[in-house]
């Protein structure tokens, strides 16, 4: 498993519920290079790094290593600035067979919905 996004945020703790569900909370790095270009002055967390972290706490609950397949139902609902709401809860519903992997994300900041989406990976083999 590849970490792309490297300092770009932290696992803080997670825990495992009942029917595969992860609950994940995470602290962006406001002082990441990312932010310098997305945007000057008014930084906003890419939407696709916000994907990318789905798949990466994926693996690291699945233990595998992953390919997206497809995403589906994707809506970013609110502007993620990393000064004012660096603190994020990722919860991942997660449906594993052997050889893909479907998951059903909600990322908050506090009570307020950030992103929703569905994706589905393949589990790739070494």
């Amino acid at each position: 498993m590849q970490t792309i996004l490297t300092d770009f945020y932290t696992l803080q703790s997670s825990e495992k519920e009942e029917n595969g569900r992860f609950i994940a909370h995470i602290t962006l790095n406001k002082d990441h290079d990312i932010f310098n270009g997305h945007f000057p002055g008014n930084p906003v967390t890419p939407g696709v790094c916000m994907m990318q972290i789905v798949k990466e706490l994926t693996e690291e609950f699945t233990g595998a290593s992953l390919f997206l397949k497809s995403a589906s139902n994707v809506k970013f609902m609110a502007i993620i600035n990393p000064f004012e709401t660096p603190d994020l809860t990722l919860q991942l519903d997660i449906n594993e067979s052997d050889d893909e992997v479907k998951v059903k994300n909600t990322t908050l900041f506090g009570e307020t919905i950030a992103l929703k989406m569905s994706v589905h990976y393949k589990k790739l083999t070494s």
